[in-house]
């Protein structure tokens, strides 16, 4: 197997997910599109084999195959291969785990691989599946919103909502501390007439955190079937779930050789499923299957980027693992810029390359954690990228 390389990730701005929002008048594939010419500027011509793109709602906007779509709007070449997947929140960074795997067995030389999600023009659950709604499966199989397996778990878990309020300001404080930060916001590309995130809430405090009630309470009458009756406390309220917002990412994943230097070497990459009645914990899965492929430890990671699916994934990670909460989500996370779902993995992988330029860093880790027990892992190690 060849060793393969990250030789730039780039991503866009988060604009918020309704008509006015800064992305919102773009189409998906013209989101796409920018960061394919971003990456032209910044690498040059490198011809790609193939283009891999996570996508959760394939419907409306996003439907009819959304990367042929991209692939033609952005003038791809012909010969370039188009993979549409839909993996949930971890379609992103699967996606860039498949274009490891092209390239580590030689099926190709250069990959361009990430994800979008215009949830302004194709809403959350839009694609209208019948599996959402369908009471024959057996009720561990059934669809439960992942707000609602939020509050589940930080129940079974017993993750104080004080805790909550803690992540979720810390993820607000330190997006707005960073968010003119030339080195990590490097990789980040105005797009549109958006330069910057448009989901921070800067005025957030302990105060009012503490004050703001738990608003998701009645779902668990209406999946009390998908829940076989179990009632719990709901915590989370509307600031401990991430802004619905739009956004892509893409990355140039590559062997030995292609004509830029690289920016990282990808030392392991791993997914993994869960139980989904213990649902947004296979991420967890995925990071110690990771680990433990690459021989390493967190206290290895210089850099982590653990996708805060919600205030109680980020509160049970920095509670249970022997982690530098200085080292994690340096810039804020998703509680503070949005998730826009099946890009959110290719843009933390652009943010962990940022960061660790950033601190001069060598290794970087990057989890995506999803409903129904979806997760994956990347560890990177950082190389002489652009931002050192």
């Amino acid at each position: 197997m060849t060793d393969v390389y990250l030789y730039d990730a780039v991503r866009t701005p988060r604009g918020k997910a309704r008509p006015d929002g800064g992305l919102a008048g773009l189409s998906p594939q013209e989101l796409v599109r920018q960061q394919v010419a971003a990456l032209s500027a910044r690498c040059g011509a490198f011809g790609p084999e193939a283009l891999i793109l996570g996508c959760v709602t394939q419907s409306g906007a996003q439907g009819g195959h959304i990367a042929m779509l991209a692939k033609l709007h952005a003038g791809l070449p012909d010969a370039c291969a188009a993979h549409s997947i839909n993996n949930y929140c971890a379609s992103g960074l699967s996606a860039i785990g498949q274009a490891v795997a092209k390239v580590a067995s030689g099926e190709a030389a250069a990959v361009l691989a990430g994800g979008v999600e215009s949830m302004s023009q194709s809403p959350f659950l839009g694609d209208q599946a019948s599996f959402y709604a369908n009471a024959e499966l057996p009720p561990r199989a059934r669809f439960v919103p992942p707000v609602l397996a939020a509050d589940r778990l930080a129940s079974a878990e017993g993750i104080t909502r004080a805790e909550l309020d803690a992540a979720t300001l810390a993820s607000q404080q330190k997006a707005a501390a960073t968010e003119r930060d030339p080195l990590l916001q490097h990789s980040r590309i105005a797009t549109g007439a958006l330069a910057g995130e448009e989901c921070i809430r800067p005025q957030t405090t302990a105060e009012s955190l503490a004050t703001a009630p738990p608003v998701f309470g009645a779902l668990q009458e209406e999946y009390a079937g998908a829940l076989e009756g179990q009632r719990f406390e709901p915590r989370h309220g509307i600031a401990h779930a991430p802004p619905i917002c739009d956004g892509a990412g893409l990355a140039l994943v590559g062997g030995e050789g292609l004509g830029p230097a690289p920016r990282a070497r990808v030392v392991a990459f791993a997914e993994s499923g869960g139980d989904p009645a213990a649902s947004l914990t296979a991420g967890f899965a995925a990071m110690d299957k990771v680990l433990a492929r690459s021989g390493m430890t967190l206290a290895d990671m210089d850099r982590i980027e653990f996708m805060e699916a919600f205030a109680v994934t980020i509160a049970k990670f920095l509670r249970d693992r022997d982690a530098d909460p200085a080292r994690v989500n340096v810039s804020g996370g998703h509680l503070a810029k949005g998730h826009p779902m099946g890009a959110s993995g290719a843009i933390l992988t652009s943010t962990l390359l940022d960061a660790l330029d950033a601190c001069a860093g060598r290794y970087g880790l990057v989890v995506l954690t999803g409903a129904m027990g979806v997760g994956a892992a990347m560890i990177v190690e950082g190389l002489d990228g652009p931002g050192g």
